[in-house]
């Protein structure tokens, strides 16, 4: 065949392929067709024309699809074309554009390129062509013109000569032109015919004829200006107007300067009236943009006279609401702002003139856009704009205060263009700088949203906006400096520029650096009083930088901020401070970076701001200096009214700084002043106020006092109170403010005052003084108020000065005579408070009071106390707990009062700390131990381990006295540890464990002593966290034990009677816990109750049907246990005989039987008789036409197991476990065998569906789950837990109980057993080896599956069990079950993994018995043939390599039909097997091997794209064994490189590398390769099939030429044609990938 007809015929065939149906196949024939024209693009598009040509009737959509290919060659290859394939291309696609009159736009649209494409290099020939189409008098075709327009782009040099006749011919047509179409294709023409000129003419040094100037088209265009402006303008079709303005834009640069000044005054309204027919209008702005140049290129003069409205027009654009972010929108606008600076730069007076007013309106949208123009024109018209700089800033008035969020980003917008400018530097500019830091100053959003087009952006925008500029404006703009500094210091101090001080602090910090720089000794601030600006002082700038670094995270870090520029300041703030604070702040900050918001402790912080303060003051040690400054603090106090957190802090300054100054006058002055001017009414300030107080009496006690005193009987008091007075609703809430604010004070001024100077106070001034102001007088009655908010208040001052006397070093002497009276009043409060819920601390703090007013003298009486323990536990224990959504302050609070509950328990126990003291306090707290509230017993377990350590911790025995109420005490708290409380048991085993070691201390042991046994007691406390029953119990049984080992006797009797009491508790577990602690006593001590035991049993063993106890259970057991010593046989078959299934008393008594080893043992033996000896089922069909009959186990043997499961359920069970663990473990195994698909006897079927219907909870009885449970106990039991978790993990017992899983569960189980209890397999092998000639074929199949499982193993090989096994597992291989033989297979091939040195001694019997597997004619699923492949694959690598050679050739030939199996498995482990026997060959590979390596070649790479991932992987496995037998490194290296296994594999790269070695070193394959590959064609799978091609196609690519005769290539390419006509889209698409590949063999 030769090049010609080969490349004909491919093209034919892909051609044909073109009307495919799927979209993609259809791309890649085109793809393909692209292909054979980059190798032979003459015939290709030859054969693309002949085909055009001769199927007229091909549908256009088709058409299209080859003119692209045509098109995509041609425009690669169009310097090798020639002249007559150029006119035959250009004929055909030119009869193509025009063939049908009516427009098909894809079609026409390809033709039309494919010219465009050849006229790049034949513009020539193409233009005759058009203009023979473009005849005078004639409307062309659309396309005609669309061509002659793209080619004027795209080949400007070549087509602008043509352009005056080309224009000479159309100008008449464009009369003629009655259709909007056609008048749009005659605009976009001349739109590409004006564009190229002006490309020409500016491009004049290129062009082949440079004499071309503008004038050369000015007729033209002219008269098409005419047509076009005066006719089509006016059309309706709004397609049609876009299509002349556009085309307008570059005519007008083409037009006589002449014409243009006569036309400017009808063109310019004219393009200006499409803005309001036509929505979308980038195409207008454009135009307009254009033709502005051209008017001023030329001087025009008629543009002075459209300015208006041209400005009203453009103005009007930008005011347009922005409806989205398209790029036409967004190309409007720059177009129209281009407008603009043209008209900006001519005349700038108009423009200002019509655009500032506008910024006096209140539209948004018109106010916005002005705002945008203006800003615009700045930056773009700087030369114009400089002389109109003071005009432009006093325009801004209006703007500056609009409060629309748009027009403030504007306005920030517009100021930042102004600042790069100058226009900040003039008269009006500081205007614009405070506006600017407004915006900074406004609150930031907690949650910024996004917002749409149109709506209103949100102020944190403008904001971040504005911060930005500020900053921008003090580090990058030079010429901002001298403007910002000292201006910017005016913004600090007023309330209303707080949101900005972060922004403020950085930009004066930066400022601040750079006078430094200039000028490093000068002070940064100078004050002069003809300036007109008011800077505020050094003391006001100190406290407010001070104040608001209180919350230093607020505003962006504000804290941060303002303590770097109080660091830059040091010098103005006062000239001593420099140093100190160069080493003080810098720790500050530090501190502030190591934490967050969040993480912040606010006290802490505080209290190193006020330490900061007081050293900066100490430093600078100048009175009137501080005096000053604390004057500023007064006067900024008011200022902080809406932020209470700062407002506090700065009284905390106030109280430090008046404690700094010597001036006793100035001191008093300022806390008249101070409680003058307090917001009583506002309850947050009192804590700041009474802060101030006490710090200032740290210094000014005397002072203090006498100022509050004075301010009590003073005028302004009465007059507050008589104001108050006049609002008669409110008016004693207000007084009571003040009396609260004041009582606050008084309890600060106490616990903050030197202790010496307090106790001399404190009755006489202080408490006088605070009870003065908490209750009136009404006509000579005291009344006490009942405001929370003042009770508080007193709550918390009484408690301040109680712990002011009690930290006096004179306390112990101190005589409280007012002690009493305070205690019932502290006990009013409590007891006022409501008892369930807990919103207040004024139980907390009263609380404390009290727990300071104990240790006063004198000592309270008992019966105080007892109402004062009484009072406190009901009114705390009884509270709620908080859902668990609270939030953490509530949490905090019942934490704080709990513990000012135990430091009060604590201090009432000291008072009288005996044994009888202690049991007092537990008869207080009884009650609530016992409550059926579980956070009522959880508290009170707390505080009872608080108590008894505080009891332990101070404990001091001087003689050897009995702990009498020990067992009473023990047996309260005991059974508490298993609470269904987790921390209740915590608490209690706490208490057992202080109980035990105060018992220690009355024996006489010191207090470091630490007993081994009560210590175990610790170790315990993990085991009740868990939340399993059984560990719990065994834990209370452990605590127990410790109890029994360290009670005295004379106390067992009174703990045995609490616990038996304990039966009775509500909570089930303490009940059972209990039990377990009875029980654990009496084994441990019984020996002393001896004439007990008889009682305890009977009652215990009564109660066995009534209820479900655990210590009934125990009683009977202990009965059964008793019985069945003397009648062991008797007991078994009668239980035996209890109806199935067991309810539970029956089972509690089986697992009663091994509480002793030796009857253990016998029962066990009893139950494995039965189960061994009598018929396991019986058959019967329960239809008379049922294929197969159904299996029904027999009663006796079912019994016999569930009753063995109960026994060896039973811990005590073990030994004799341990003495029958082979028996157990084969007679059990081989008993699930015979269980699996077993059903129940008709009548339990009944009993189990009765039990259902009823909702009775009990465990379903299945015979195979019997079984395997029972197993799984005896395996626990007999300590191989390891095997039972190993199962479980695995799924093994699950799998056991069904048909489809039970041989993987026994090998699972066998797995575990080799390897977790390997010395008990002899003995289990040989329980088993002897099932081999068991009547029942599912016994022999579950043996040879165990026993084929050990082999797996290394285990048989040590205990010297292999022979025996392998003789075994020979016996079986005639076995008349199929499923036997193939696990005998598959526990020979397990010797390659379980003892891999024994495989080359049993070589040859190994791989006879593998071939006998291949060759197994009996069985009709191949399974035996599927294990014999498997395990020859695992068997290969270890056997001797002399063995190989002779069974090699046979295997191959054998597995080699696998390879295309249907089923999965049998292609993966065939084609795996396949790698393994090419390994074996490595070095050694015969010839009559390779050929088999090299016909296994094809399959193996095409199913690397099989569907199922195990057959992939097997052949990335096949391959890197099979490269080093063909002797190719390269096709070797390929194969490691892109083979390995979790690489993934880029199909088409791989196998176009192999393809290429291939050919290159084995280039006589070719015809082998491919005649392979053709079978493939064929292939069922999609995947495989959609491979071939491409493998087929790669082949071709790499081949020689001389080799391309060993491929049929008609063959081929027919196979590939059916291909094309494939199901599947990929197949199809390939198969025409591959067609374009084969112009090679042209």
């Amino acid at each position: 065949m030769t090049t010609r007809s080969c490349v004909k015929k491919l093209s034919t065939i892909l051609l044909d392929a073109i009307t495919d149906k799927d979209p993609l196949v259809q791309e890649q024939v085109c793809s393909a067709l692209c292909a054979l024209g980059e190798s032979q693009p003459e015939i290709t598009l030859s054969t693309c024309e002949e085909h055009l040509r001769q199927h007229e009737k091909l549908a256009h959509p088709y058409r299209t699809m080859i003119l692209r290919a045509m098109e995509t060659v041609v425009s690669n290859h169009i310097s090798e074309l020639d002249k007559d394939m150029a006119r035959a291309i250009i004929l055909l696609a030119s009869s193509e554009m025009t063939k049908a009159k009516d427009l098909v736009c894809d079609w026409q649209q390809a033709a039309s390129s494919v010219l465009v494409a050849v006229g790049k290099r034949f513009v020539g020939m193409v233009m005759e062509e058009m203009l023979s189409k473009f005849q005078p008098g004639v409307l062309p075709h659309c396309f005609v013109l669309q061509t002659l327009a793209n080619l004027s782009i795209s080949n400007v040099f070549g087509m602008v000569p043509f352009l005056t006749s080309v224009l000479s011919t159309m100008l008449p047509m464009l009369g003629m032109a009655k259709h909007d179409t056609m008048r749009v294709v005659f605009c976009c023409a001349l739109q590409h015919f004006s564009e190229s000129a002006l490309e020409y003419v500016a491009n004049l040094d290129q062009a082949p004829d440079p004499t071309v100037r503008k004038d050369t088209f000015a007729s033209d265009i002219s008269s098409a200006y005419d047509i076009l402006f005066h006719q089509w303008l006016q059309s309706r079709e709004a397609k049609l107007r876009l299509a002349v303005v556009e085309a307008l834009g570059p005519m007008s640069h083409l037009l006589p300067s002449e014409k243009l000044e006569e036309q400017l005054p009808k063109l310019l309204p004219g393009v200006l009236a499409l803005y309001k027919k036509h929505a979308e209008t980038s195409h207008v702005s454009k135009s307009l943009g254009q033709i502005l140049e051209a008017a001023v290129s030329v001087g025009s003069r008629m543009l002075d006279v459209q300015l208006d409205s041209l400005l009203t027009a453009l103005h009007a654009q930008i005011c347009v609401p922005v409806e989205s972010s398209s790029p036409l929108v967004t190309t409007n606008r720059k177009e129209v702002l281009r407008c603009f600076t043209i008209l900006a730069c001519c005349s700038p007076e108009r423009l200002l003139a019509f655009l500032l007013p506008k910024l006096d309106t209140s539209n948004e949208r018109t106010r916005v856009g002005s705002l945008q123009v203006l800003r615009h024109v700045i930056n773009s018209a700087a030369a114009q704009m400089e002389v109109k700089k003071p005009f432009i800033l006093s325009s801004m008035r209006l703007p500056l205060l609009d409060t629309n969020s748009k027009v403030k980003r504007a306005v920030v917008q517009v100021i930042s263009a102004m600042a790069h400018h100058g226009y900040l530097e003039q008269p009006g500019g500081e205007a614009m700088l405070e506006y600017l830091v407004q915006q900074c100053a406004l609150p930031p959003d907690a949650e910024p949203q996004k917002t749409g087009p149109l709506e209103e952006p949100p102020a944190d925008n403008v904001r971040e906006i504005s911060v930005s500029t500020l900053y921008l404006f003090s580090t990058t703009v030079d010429r901002m400096s001298e403007v910002l500094w000292p201006y910017l210091l005016e913004f600090l101090t007023p309330v209303r520029y707080t949101g900005a001080l972060t922004p403020l602090c950085k930009s004066l910090v930066h400022l601040a650096q750079k006078k430094q720089e200039k000028g490093a000794d000068a002070l940064l601030i100078q004050y002069d009083s003809d300036s007109k600006v008011t800077l505020p002082s050094p003391y006001a700038i100190a406290t407010r930088l001070l104040t608001v670094s209180s919350s230093p995270y607020l505003g962006d870090g504000r804290g941060a901020a303002s303590l770097c520029l109080l660091s830059v300041l040091h010098r103005d703030i006062h000239p001593w401070l420099g140093q100190r604070w160069a080493t003080t702040i810098p720790l500050l900050l530090e501190y502030l970076d190591e934490h967050t918001a969040e993480t912040l402790p606010q006290k802490e912080w505080e209290e190193k701001l006020l330490v900061f303060l007081r050293d900066s003051l100490a430093v600078v040690s100048d009175n009137t200096w501080t005096c000053q400054l604390s004057l500023e603090m007064c006067k900024q106090l008011p200022c902080y009214n809406g932020t209470p957190q700062e407002k506090n802090f700065l009284y905390k300054c106030v109280g430090t700084t008046l404690g700094a100054a010597s001036n006793k006058d100035v001191v008093r002055k300022r806390l008249q002043e101070l409680l003058e001017a307090a917001r009583y009414q506002d309850e947050a300030e009192h804590e700041g106020l009474a802060c101030c107080f006490g710090i200032c009496a740290i210094s000014h006690l005397d002072d203090t006092l006498t100022q509050l005193e004075e301010f009590v009987r003073s005028d302004v008091f009465r007059k507050s109170i008589g104001i108050f007075s006049i609002f008669k609703d409110r008016s004693e809430n207000e007084v009571e403010k003040v009396k609260g604010a004041l009582i606050l004070c008084y309890g600060h001024v106490a616990v903050r005052a030197p202790r010496e100077l307090v106790l001399a106070r404190a009755e006489s001034d202080i408490l006088r003084n605070m009870f003065q102001c908490f209750s009136t007088k009404v006509l000579g009655i005291k009344v006490e108020t009942k405001d929370p908010a003042l009770q508080l208040c007193l709550v918390q001052s009484v408690y301040m000065v109680c712990q002011a006397i009690c930290s006096s070093a004179q306390a112990g002497s101190f005589h409280f005579s007012r002690k009493a009276e305070l205690v019932a009043q502290m006990m009013d409060f409590i007891k006022g408070e409501p008892p369930n819920s807990l919103r207040t601390p004024i139980r907390k703090k009263a609380m404390l009071a009290c727990t300071h007013l104990i240790s006063l003298e004198p000592a309270l009486e008992e019966q105080v106390r007892t109402d004062m323990v009484h009072g406190c536990l009901h009114s705390v224990m009884a509270v709620l707990p908080e859902p668990a959504e609270e939030d953490g302050c509530q949490e905090s609070l019942y934490l704080d009062t709990m513990h000012a509950l135990e430091d009060l328990l604590r201090s009432l126990l000291q008072r009288n700390l005996t044994p009888q003291g202690l049991q007092i306090m537990v008869e207080h707290l009884n009650p609530w131990i016992k409550s059926p509230r579980g956070y009522e017993r959880a508290r009170a377990l707390g505080l009872s381990t608080c108590l008894l350590q505080f009891f332990l911790e101070h404990l001091h025995v001087s003689a050897l006295v009995p702990f009498h109420n020990l067992g009473l005490l023990v047996g309260l708290f005991s059974p508490r540890c298993a609470d269904l409380w987790p921390a209740t048991r915590q608490e209690a085993v706490n208490c057992v464990y202080y109980l035990l070691y105060l018992q220690l201390g009355y024996e006489g042991f010191s207090h470091d002593y630490r007993d081994d046994v009560a210590e175990r007691l610790l170790t315990l406390k993990d085991g009740l966290v868990h939340p399993d029953p059984a560990i719990l119990f065994h834990t209370c049984h452990s605590i127990a034990q410790v109890i029994a080992k360290r009670l005295p006797p004379d106390q067992l009797i009174s703990l045995l009677l609490t616990l038996f009491e304990s039966l009775g508790d509500p909570d089930k577990n303490c009940s059972r816990a209990a039990t377990v602690m009875i029980n654990c006593l009496l084994k441990e001590r019984g020996t002393m109750l001896l004439e007990k035991v008889p009682e305890v049993m009977s009652v215990l063993c009564s109660k066995l049907q009534g209820t479900r106890e655990e210590h009934v259970l125990q009683a009977a057991q202990h009965s059964v246990h008793i019985l069945a010593s003397q009648h062991c046989a008797a007991v078994v078959t009668s239980l035996l005989g209890s109806p199935l299934p067991f309810d539970s008393h029956i089972c509690t008594l089986w697992r009663a039987l091994a509480v002793e080893p030796s009857l253990c043992t016998q029962v066990l033996g009893l139950l494995l008789e039965k189960i061994n000896r009598d018929v396991p089922f019986k058959e019967s069909r329960a239809f008379l036409l049922s294929s197969a009959p159904d299996r029904v186990a027999t009663l006796l043997p079912l019994a016999a197991t569930c009753a063995l499961h109960e026994v060896v359920s039973a811990p005590a069970s073990g030994p004799a476990v341990l003495e029958l663990y082979s028996q157990l473990f084969a007679g059990l195994l081989l008993r699930v065998s015979c269980t699996v698909g077993v059903q129940l006897p008709r009548n339990l079927q009944a009993k189990e569906r009765r039990a259902t219907s009823s909702a009775v909870v009990s465990k379903a009885l299945d015979p195979c789950s019997s079984a395997v449970d029972a197993l799984r106990a005896a395996l626990l039991r007999g300590g191989s837990e390891d095997v039972v978790q190993r199962v479980e993990l695995e799924g093994g017992w699950e799998s056991l109980r069904t048909s489809a899983g039970h041989e993987d569960g026994v090998a699972r189980l066998a797995s575990a057993m080799a390897k977790f209890a390997g010395p008990r397999l002899p003995l289990v092998m040989k329980a088993l080896l002897g099932t081999h000639s068991s009547v029942y074929e599912v016994q022999r199949i579950t043996s040879t599956a165990f026993l084929a499982e050990l082999l797996n193993s290394n285990v048989v090989n040590d205990l010297m069990l292999l022979e025996s096994l392998l003789d075994n597992l020979a016996a079986r291989q005639k076995d008349p079950c199929a499923s036997v033989r193939r696990l005998v297979l598959h526990g020979l091939a397990n010797i390659a993994s379980g003892s891999p040195d024994k495989v080359r001694t049993h070589g040859p019997q190994l791989l006879t018995a593998m071939i006998g597997g291949l060759d197994d004619g009996d069985d009709p699923h191949s399974l035996v043939a599927l294990e014999a492949m498997a395990g020859l694959g695992k068997l290969l690598g270890l056997v001797e390599p002399r063995d190989l050679p002779s069974v090699l050739l046979h295997i191959a030939i054998r597995i080699r039909p696998f390879f295309d199996s249907e089923k999965t498995e049998f292609r993966s482990v065939s084609i795996r097997l396949f790698g393994h026997l090419n390994y074996a060959c490595h070095g050694n590979c015969e010839d009559v091997f390779l050929e088999q390596v090299i016909g296994g070649l094809v399959p193996l790479l095409l199913h690397l794209r099989d569907s199922q991932a195990p057959v992939a992987g097997a052949c990335r496995f096949a391959l890197r064994m099979c490269g080093p037998n063909l002797e190719c490194e390269e096709l070797e290296a390929a194969f490691q490189k892109h083979l390995q296994d979790g690489r993934s594999l880029h199909f088409g790269e791989f196998l176009n590398t192999v393809c290429k070695h291939l050919m290159r070193y084995f280039p006589d394959l070719l015809g082998r390769l491919v005649s392979t590959s053709l079978f493939y064609f064929k292939s069922s799978w999609e995947d495989v099939r959609a491979a071939a091609p491409m493998f087929t196609g790669f082949l071709v690519l790499h081949s020689e030429p001389q080799h391309q005769a060993q491929v049929d290539l008609e063959q081929l390419i027919t196979a590939l044609q059916l291909l094309l006509k494939d199901p599947a889209p990929t197949v199809r698409g390939k198969a025409a990938e591959t067609l374009g590949r084969l112009v090679k063999f042209s």
